[in-house]
């Protein structure tokens, strides 16, 4: 199986999938601080109930993945663990 392939598999099991997908990612418009911890926890929280959280981290460490939440983290939660690991 290629590496495109198992990307694709766990994607197609997030929880994230559907409609909801769009609070992992900032909006096009300005977002006030305790709109933005708001709609990230909603998203984490969705991350809580993934079972394929941690192949969805690893992709977006692998990948240095600059925005959204990934594998239950923020851009700036990720950021700051690579940081811990170099």
């Amino acid at each position: 199986m290629s590496i495109q392939s198992v990307e694709q598999t766990w994607q197609m099991k997030a929880a994230c999938r559907g409609p909801q997908a769009e609070i992992f990612f900032p909006p096009a418009h300005f977002e006030r601080k305790e709109e933005k911890l708001q709609r990230e926890n909603r998203a984490k929280d969705i991350c809580t109930t993934c079972s394929v959280r941690r192949a969805c981290l690893n992709y977006a460490f692998r990948i240095r993945e600059p925005h959204g939440i990934w594998g239950g983290l923020s851009e700036s939660e990720r950021k700051q663990a690579l940081s811990r690991l170099n």
